[in-house]
Parts: C-alpha cells; structure tokens; sequence
C-alpha cells in the first residue's frame, strides 16, 4: 500500500511540475463558466443537470490528454525497464498510477462544487440530483481515465495513446445513437454499453446498482488489461 501511494504522489506531483496542469484548469473552469451562466440565464432553474452533460462531453477529450503519458513516457524516456524490475508488484504500478489521475481528476471535478453553492444561495435546487449527477460525472471520468490508461499501455508514442483513447471513448459515447442501425436485440445490447445512458440516468436522479456496476465492472476490466499490457514488454 506504501509503494501504491508514492507511486500515486509522484504520477500527482508529475502533472504540477509541467504545465498541463494549470493549462487544462484554466481551460475547464473558463469553458465551465461561460456555460454554466449561459445554461442558468435561458434555463432560469436551479439545476446543474445540463452543466454535467456539458462537463461529460468534456471528459471525451480530457480522459486521453490526462492519461496519454502514464505508461507511454515510461516506454520512450527507458525507465519503465526500470520501474518493471524494481521491488514493486504490477498491480501497485497500475493502480499508483491510476490513482494518481484520478485525484487530479477528482480536483478539477470540485471546483465546480462553486456552481451548486451558487444556485444553492440563490435557489432551492434538488440536492438529491446534484449528488447523483456529480457521482455520475465522476465514475464516467473515473472509466475514461481508465480507458486512457489502458491505450498508454500499448505504445510509447503519446499522440497514438491519446488517439486510441479518443477513439474507444467516442463509440462509447455515441453508441447510442449507432443503435439504430442494428437488430433490436443487438440494439438493446448496444446502447447498454454506451456510456450516455448511465450517466443520463444519474444526472436524472435515478440511483440504481445497474449503473454504478456498469462503470465499476468497466473500471476493474481496464485495469486489469493494463497490468497484462505493461507485462507483455516491447
């Protein structure tokens, strides 16, 4: 558990040390705000219900930008050779790393507790949908940065990690409306896999175990791939 967490304060520590940190913050939060006045001045209600939609159609392109030089970086600068042989099992090298993101993830994703407090202060918005939308949000990013993670594993260049992620997260996304062009059982099938359906039901108010698996199930799967993959060694 040490070594998990050194690995996770370092992979932290990487993204503050260069600048893509503070470029993807000042991104999100001049994106988030001008959406988020736009939204409240035509809807007039006290709901963050299309800010979460806006905020997942972001994480497409966030997830790959995060996660592109996990594994990636280690591949081309030489030292994953390095980190493989050293006294610290896969398993803590995946999830360090993983963990790692996904507090950066989980930092960005609270600054935006500022709007509730907000609408909070000037309205009565459904606490209840706020909670699950914000859950919503967060497990689908938690599995596209896991989806990321997984695509740096397989090459060192960056760019074709980060194309790679896009790639599989964008038919995630919009398997839903491929749905239609297949039989109504594969459909069924097709659009439970896409992501937008679990996260509308979240967003909505609509707590249930089906959701929550789905993107824990996707999560587990991802990780588990990246550890095969950081073994299979080129």
């Amino acid at each position: 558990m040490t070594k998990l967490i050194s690995i996770a304060k370092k992979e932290l520590s990487s993204y503050f040390k260069s600048s893509m940190a503070y470029i993807v913050f000042g991104l999100m939060i001049c994106i988030f705000n001008i959406f988020f006045f736009m939204i409240i001045d035509q809807n007039r209600e006290a709901s963050l219900r299309d800010i979460f939609l806006v905020m997942d159609f972001m994480l497409i392109f966030l997830a790959p930008i995060l996660t592109m030089r996990l594994f990636s970086e280690e591949k081309l600068t030489g030292t994953m050779e390095f980190l493989m042989t050293s006294p610290i099992s896969n398993t803590a090298i995946v999830l360090g790393k993983y963990v790692g993101v996904l507090i950066l993830f989980s930092i960005m994703i609270s600054i935006t507790f500022l709007y509730y407090a907000i609408i909070e202060y000037f309205g009565s918005p459904d606490r209840l949908t706020i909670f699950t939308g914000y859950l919503g949000v967060w497990l689908e990013g938690a599995l596209f940065l896991s989806i990321g993670m997984l695509t740096s594993s397989w090459t060192r260049n960056q760019i074709v990690a980060a194309m790679a992620a896009l790639a599989i997260i964008f038919l995630l996304y919009f398997s839903s409306n491929l749905a239609a062009y297949f039989s109504e059982s594969t459909a069924t099938i097709v659009r439970e896999i896409g992501t937008l359906k679990h996260l509308e039901n979240l967003v909505s108010g609509s707590f249930s175990v089906g959701d929550i698996t789905y993107y824990l199930s996707g999560i587990v799967v991802c990780l588990v791939l990246t550890r095969v993959c950081i073994e299979i060694r080129d």
